[in-house]
């Protein structure tokens, strides 16, 4: 097992790397999330947005620590990072846990808050008119042109299709993409927590002990 003094900070560093590219790989999956669904307002596909950031300054800090074996670092690196561990579960957590009924009730929420501009160009790219044939609300932009497209050769009475059946697959998988992530890379956050509070308390070899200035059996 790796005990050492110099295993245990090459292991530090490379988990700390490891968490750069991580934090780098949330921030990618909670824009793929937003752009996806194309509703920016999800508040839980924020909230990895946040962790993803906040995981990079904390991996530098790692990196700071393990590479000067600085005290102070290492211990504010372990109780940042075990916080950070307790968000970034129950974010993960919550994006596993959410099923379709709360999906749309977030979807609708962030439909409302839009600018028109935003939802008429979710209705152009997608080919749907409105967010759902339940909540029809005179804020949304006009279907005439949309209409006409979703109709094209069709002959009789035709309608276009909610923009929530369109998005609802998207949002879906997005959610579960970013829960599962987040649950995976949560638990080697313990690992690091573990790997720094132990290297934490190993002594140095290039570091020489103090020694007495006179030897033990110098005669007064």
């Amino acid at each position: 097992m790796c005990g050492g003094f110099t295993c245990s900070k090459n292991a530090l560093i490379a988990l700390n790397i490891l968490y750069v590219m991580v934090g780098f790989l949330l921030i990618g999956v909670g824009v793929y999330a937003r752009a996806a669904s194309i509703i920016p307002n999800l508040p839980i596909v924020g909230g990895i947005l946040a962790c993803g950031i906040i995981l990079i300054l904390i991996s530098i800090l790692g990196l700071a620590g393990a590479v000067k074996h600085h005290q102070v670092m290492l211990f504010f690196y372990m109780i940042v990072l075990f916080l950070l561990f307790l968000i970034q579960f129950s974010i993960a957590s919550s994006c596993l846990a959410v099923n379709s009924e709360q999906q749309q009730e977030f979807a609708e929420e962030g439909w409302n808050r839009v600018p028109d501009s935003m939802r008429k160009e979710v209705q152009d790219t997608f080919l749907c008119c409105g967010f759902n044939l339940t909540s029809v609300s005179s804020n949304d932009p006009s279907c005439e042109l949309i209409q006409k497209e979703c109709c094209a050769g069709i002959v009789g009475n035709c309608q276009c299709p909610p923009c929530l059946y369109k998005l609802e697959d998207k949002i879906n998988y997005a959610f579960k993409l970013c829960g599962g992530l987040g649950i995976f890379f949560s638990f080697t956050e313990l690992l690091a927590v573990f790997l720094a509070r132990r290297y934490r308390n190993q002594q140095d070899p290039t570091y020489l002990p103090a020694r007495a200035v006179f030897p033990k059996n110098y005669q007064y």
